[in-house]
């Protein structure tokens, strides 16, 4: 019996509580011209390019919204992972990269809609671009508008003022600014530091010279620091915004309000720790916990005043949380 030809690409979606974006997002995937799915009876009509073989893994993180049970009954195509527990992006993707056979690996969010070819798009300029590592397609929120999605290796001030409370108070500071590359433009393929990793396009030997995912991360930075050991490794990293995806962001995280402010600035301590020692990270670590607390003792003041005092109890329980979580974290 011939030995089976393995797929051009391995699409791996890792999934949580979030099945109706999931079953768009797998009709999407259908709908795909130049994309042959493995098993798939219903497919888009072909348009002039090569075709493209493709087979997509679903990995459910013991999702209570019946997404796995969907997948089985709506997509028997899918080769479906039905985790006990919630292994977490980073282990979730991995867990699906150890079953992927195909030449090239899409880790791609379950909150998104692949639009027209992006796919078959992305995988042409992989083949035309062999100093390429991995890629990542345009992102556009639901309502059609740029979504920010190129990125530079962050700086510490970067860390003190992306994505803190810091930020939320002062959302164009320049180190914002610079980290989201938003002084160039972005409608050019570029080479870049990173891309996010709502649907990251990597070459399988990318995959195989350096591994997956730091499942040390549990969520967050985990795309970054893999991206940051591909080009250690002499990988570039592209955007290309002639393919296009749209990411209904954040669906999975934003049902845990606190463990996600959690997550986040804990793997972006690691990721300091890691790629720039332990004095940067205990200076981030510091700056973080004063922010944090700084914001919570704000959110006090205004719930003695009387300003929507259940909103700002619970904005303190989360930034407490967020506060007690880096003091103990050995990241």
């Amino acid at each position: 019996m011939p030995a089976q030809i393995p797929p051009d690409l391995s699409i791996i979606i890792v999934s949580w509580n979030v099945r109706d974006l999931l079953a768009r997002c797998l009709r999407s995937l259908q709908m795909s011209p130049r994309l042959v799915l493995s098993g798939a009876t219903v497919s888009a009509s072909t348009s002039e390019g090569r075709p493209y073989t493709a087979e997509v893994i679903v990995v459910d993180n013991a999702s209570a919204d019946d997404s796995a049970a969907m997948t089985a009954t709506d997509f028997p195509w899918v080769r479906l992972v039905a985790n006990d527990d919630n292994r977490g992006f980073t282990g979730g993707n991995n867990q699906g990269l150890e079953l992927a056979t195909g030449r090239y690996v899409l880790f791609l969010n379950p909150d998104t809609e692949v639009l027209g070819d992006a796919l078959p798009i992305m995988l042409d300029y992989l083949e035309a671009h062999p100093e390429v590592g991995a890629l990542g397609p345009e992102l556009h929120y639901a309502d059609g508008s740029l979504q920010s999605s190129r990125r530079r290796f962050p700086t510490l001030l970067t860390g003190f003022f992306e994505s803190t409370p810091i930020a939320w108070h002062w959302p164009d500071n320049p180190w914002a600014r610079r980290y989201r590359m938003e002084e160039t433009r972005a409608d050019d393929d570029a080479v870049v530091d990173w891309v996010v990793g709502a649907a990251l396009l990597a070459r399988r030997a990318v995959l195989d010279q350096i591994g997956g995912f730091d499942e040390a991360y549990f969520m967050y930075s985990e795309e970054m620091d893999w991206q940051r050991r591909a080009k250690d490794a002499g990988w570039e990293v592209a955007y290309l915004p002639s393919a296009q995806i749209v990411h209904h962001e954040g669906k999975s995280s934003e049902q845990v309000t606190a463990a996600r402010h959690i997550y986040f600035q804990t793997s972006k301590v690691r990721y300091f720790r890691k790629f720039h020692g332990p004095v940067a990270a205990g200076a981030l670590r510091l700056a973080l916990v004063g922010s944090f607390a700084g914001e919570w003792l704000l959110e006090g003041g205004k719930r003695i005043l009387g300003s929507k005092p259940e909103l700002r109890r619970q904005r303190m329980a989360a930034y407490g949380q967020v506060c007690r979580a880096l003091v103990k974290s050995d990241a």
